[in-house]
């Protein structure tokens, strides 16, 4: 798995880092960002749910 955010689609909702805390945060502006070395999902089931909740649909997971 992999997971990337589009930065320039973010909106800085914060559900990302409110759903999957171990693979998202949020940058000092409050926009999402995925946590160094988490890149791969670190096998949290929760980053599908969390690519669901963003509201802009900036959050990509893919194989």
């Amino acid at each position: 798995m992999h997971v990337s955010i589009d930065s320039g689609v973010c909106i800085g909702s914060g559900q990302c880092a409110l759903t999957a805390p171990s693979v998202f945060d949020q940058d000092d502006d409050g926009f999402g960002l995925v946590r160094p070395g988490a890149e791969d999902g670190k096998n949290d089931p929760m980053v599908a749910e969390a690519a669901r909740a963003c509201p802009v649909q900036a959050i990509s997971v893919g194989e």
